[in-house]
């Protein structure tokens, strides 16, 4: 039977209680202890089942138990406290405003797929998501004008259980929205605000949803609404759901509805964010926006939306990249092309690399780089790994000067570390340790910390995930009508007292997740052989629904533990989530990370480890290639890359078992007379004070601001004032410049010195240039020097700008310069030029360049 009317009823709460309320829906509470220790308060239980959702607890919760805390003073102190936690935390004056105060009103959007910020909201797959989580909550910690877009999914990512035999099964539960903490948009007669999409042949509504995540707004669009087709409803269904053709629906609602849902809220976006290419999309809508609401023609709107958007790419290898075949872009979007004025070739050239192959896919990475003036890798190694990848964008530029910046990931530290771990912070580091960069004294505070302090939390810390682990084993295997063995065995798995590594992270099949597994004989004469230096494993993780691979790997790992009779030392934890990942990296002793160098973009379990005390250990790959991995951790390897990948595991898992037999059991046993670790004490003293500082999303979101949105968001300001005057400028400069690019001719090089010179020698160089119709303004000359490899090429070349000197006689232009060699050896020595021009960010915009021969 269908209701003729609904009705959103909300808790009702006493008067006394409204703060609850405020509380509630306010993702302040996720990294706010008194908040999530006043919901526990109220319902340990109810707070247990609710997965940790306070919306769903006071919607829930008896009436007789909410009148008994209006009459307790110890609970409404407590109330009082969390509601002016949150009131100063709002109105704090915060870095944001002190960087930017002089500039005008500034807004950037920040475009994902996936949001990992709690577990009641469980609208996330992996590292990804819970990184944007992270990247709000900093944004808001610090205080920057930014808003979140995404997509609501009506059944999220999968919960994941076991059969008899241990391999995965998928459920999708169905997300109560009306009983998260979300607030649904309204107009301000108080209907539901909702956008339309065009798609072929129809348009798609979709309504708007918000979750406050303190300062910071994340908006998500749901499709699952009347008047829509069941096919549309399912577009906000099921996080990386469906086929090929339901990915590109997906995408076209997150980048193309996600700039429409912005301006249906009134914001004037400055720099928009691209977190992965799923939002790539969103481009072509603000070109579209300017040409047929602005007046500007297309190479004009391309200048200002390339100008002001930024690009995070996360993929290390091509295979991860969204792909569409060339009929399925112009069926879906083809209209832009007319809208543009671009062919169908010209337009599917924005997604190619090779814009002369008619046959290649649309690449939604390759979209997001030709349209952002900014991109960025997310560490050091994968900013290596993707000027590789992505070096035939800029065909003519050295791979080391790409223009794809490295800016490392973090994670944010009061989500991850241990309500008692923050404590003993707080107490000896002082309240703003988790923001606090690496330069400062306070850091040099770790060692007043009392060992037997930190370790005994530990070992709280340690024992409270064992706890969880029996109770959540017995709660699945209950559901999965397992035998009253299995279960009174669950309820027995790991010892408190024992070295228990931690192994956590998407079961894709370049993660290895059975690395350690190699030699069964090997690990099992570890985790047997000696009665007082046992060893214990802790696993989770899920595989994508349809990796086949992934979920053998899972699968193995069951058999493994059945067959050996291990279940008491290695235990797979089922239905992975936010809350068993916090519980792991704090109760784990060391953290485990085998993934096949270099395809691991980053990593973010093993920052969260270390800021907890743990010690990684890691292959030299994402995040730990750069941090201090002897003082805090072991690395497995040196950074080698193999050619064969059956010699490279086995390479590897003895590495690992030698570090596991020789370094990290003798350490965590090599007890004192107070029964107390020293040594490994020491190193997680060190895990903490090296780590902690650098890799945390405070540091991540300063970059980001600094290298990306503070410039994007001026570019934006500058390119669209005085009715875009500079963006018509700068394109027609542009036009002008490739239709004579190529008629420039470098005529003559004089070099002042001979083959043989010494370090530090002055080489005066001077060279005269044929600009035709362009001038000194229009370009800018360099010398490029370096070192010549065994290939005879010019290696982490350095440029040096040479100086105009007006022109002869012959209306060549004249440049000079000087240069010197800092080391001896075969040096090398070229001349090339590039555009120039006030509004480029950089000269290598354009990607035309002019080399000497």
């Amino acid at each position: 039977m269908q209701p003729i009317r609904t009705f959103n009823v909300s808790p009702s709460l006493p008067q006394r209680l409204e703060p609850l309320r405020q509380l509630a829906y306010n993702l302040h509470w996720d990294w706010n202890a008194e908040s999530k220790d006043l919901f526990n308060r109220l319902d340990p239980e109810l707070w247990e089942s609710s997965r940790h959702n306070p919306v769903l607890m006071l919607g829930t919760i008896s009436q007789n138990r909410l009148m008994e805390v209006v009459e307790d003073d110890g609970f409404l102190a407590q109330m009082d406290r969390a509601a002016q936690q949150l009131a100063d935390y709002i109105k704090e004056r915060t870095w944001y405003q002190k960087q930017r105060s002089d500039k005008p009103k500034e807004c950037y959007a920040y475009f994902s797929a996936e949001f990992g910020l709690t577990d009641c909201l469980p609208i996330y797959s992996g590292g990804l998501g819970v990184l944007a989580g992270d990247h709000l909550k900093s944004a808001s910690d610090l205080g920057l004008p930014l808003v979140g877009v995404g997509l609501l999914y009506q059944q999220g990512y999968f919960a994941q259980y076991f059969n008899a035999d241990g391999w995965q099964q998928e459920r999708y539960p169905i997300n109560d929205f009306y009983n998260m903490p979300l607030h649904l948009e309204r107009n301000a007669d108080g209907s539901e605000l909702r956008i339309a999409v065009n798609y072929p042949g129809r348009e798609v509504y979709a309504r708007v949803w918000r979750v406050q995540v303190g300062k910071v707004p994340l908006y998500m669009l749901d499709t699952n609404i009347e008047p829509n087709k069941t096919y549309d409803h399912d577009i906000t269904d099921q996080l990386y759901g469906g086929d090929i053709d339901m990915r590109i629906h997906q995408e076209i609602m997150l980048g193309i509805g996600g700039v429409q849902m912005l301006k249906a809220l009134g914001y004037n976006v400055t720099a928009y964010h691209m977190n992965e290419g799923h939002a790539g999309f969103s481009a072509l809508e603000r070109i579209r926006i300017l040409i047929q609401e602005q007046g500007l023609n297309y190479a004009q709107a391309k200048q200002v939306v390339a100008a002001s958007n930024i690009f995070t790419t996360h993929t290390p290898v091509p295979a991860g990249i969204d792909l569409f075949p060339p009929d399925k872009v112009l069926y879906y979007l083809g209209y832009y092309a007319d809208i543009f004025g671009l062919s169908k070739d010209q337009f599917l050239a924005l997604g190619r690399e090779n814009t002369g192959d008619l046959s290649a896919p649309f690449s939604m990475a390759v979209l997001a780089l030709k349209m952002a003036v900014f991109s960025n890798g997310v560490a050091q190694l994968h900013g290596k790994v993707s000027r590789q990848m992505f070096k035939g964008l800029w065909r003519s530029l050295p791979v080391n000067e790409v223009p794809i910046a490295a800016i490392t990931n973090g994670v944010h530290a009061r989500s991850c570390v241990a309500k008692s771990t923050q404590e003993l912070y707080d107490r000896y580091l002082g309240p703003n340790w988790s923001a606090t960069p690496a330069d400062r004294p306070m850091w040099g505070k770790m060692e007043v910390i009392p060992d037997e302090e930190l370790w005994r939390n530990h070992e709280r810390c340690r024992l409270d995930m064992i706890l969880y682990v029996r109770e959540h084993l017995v709660k699945h295997l209950h559901d999965r009508g397992a035998s009253p063995h299995e279960i009174a065995q669950a309820q027995e798995v790991l010892d408190p007292k024992v070295l228990t590594i931690g192994f956590a992270r998407r079961f894709a099949t370049y993660k290895r997740a059975t690395l350690w597994m190699r030699n069964l004989e090997r690990i099992k004469n570890i985790l047997l052989g000696d009665k007082n230096r046992k060893l214990q494993f802790v696993i989770a993780g899920k595989a994508h629904p349809k990796d086949i691979p992934g979920k053998e790997l899972i699968r193995d790992i069951n058999h493994f533990i059945r067959e050996q009779g291990l279940e008491k030392q290695v235990v797979f934890v089922p239905n992975y989530d936010i809350h068993i990942a916090r519980l792991m990296v704090s109760g784990c002793d060391v953290w485990l990370n085998t993934p096949r160098r270099p395809r691991e973009a980053s990593g973010t379990s093993g920052m969260k480890a270390a800021m907890n005390g743990l010690p990684n250990l890691s292959v030299l790959d994402g995040w730990w290639d750069e941090a201090n991995y002897v003082l805090t951790g072991w690395a497995i390897g040196h950074g080698e890359t193999y050619e064969d990948p059956n010699y490279q595991d086995e390479i590897e898992a003895n590495a690992l078992y030698d570090i596991i037999e020789k370094e990290v059991v003798p350490l965590f046993y090599n007890r004192d007379a107070d029964g107390l670790p020293r040594g490994w004490i020491a190193k997680m003293k060190d895990a903490i004070r090296l780590n902690c500082p650098f890799f945390n999303t405070a540091r991540m979101l300063t970059e980001y601001a600094q290298k990306g949105y503070f410039p994007a968001s001026d570019r934006y300001y500058s390119l669209s004032s005085n009715h875009y005057a500079p963006a018509k400028e700068v394109a027609a400069w542009e036009e002008n410049l490739k239709e004579n690019w190529y008629n420039i001719k470098i005529k003559d090089i004089d070099v002042s010195s001979s083959p043989d010179i010494q370090v530090n020698q002055t080489v005066a160089v001077k060279t005269k240039i044929d600009l035709t119709s362009l001038t000194n303004n229009d370009v800018q000359v360099e010398l490029y020097q370096g070192a010549i490899n065994a290939d005879g090429d010019i290696v982490n070349g350095v440029p040096v700008v040479m100086d105009y000197q007006g022109e002869d006689s012959n209306q060549l232009s004249i440049y000079t310069a000087d240069i010197t060699y800092k080391t001896s050896g075969l040096q090398g020595l070229s001349l090339r030029v590039l555009p120039k021009h006030k509004h480029l960010s950089s000269p290598y915009e354009p990607r035309l360049i002019v080399w000497a021969e």
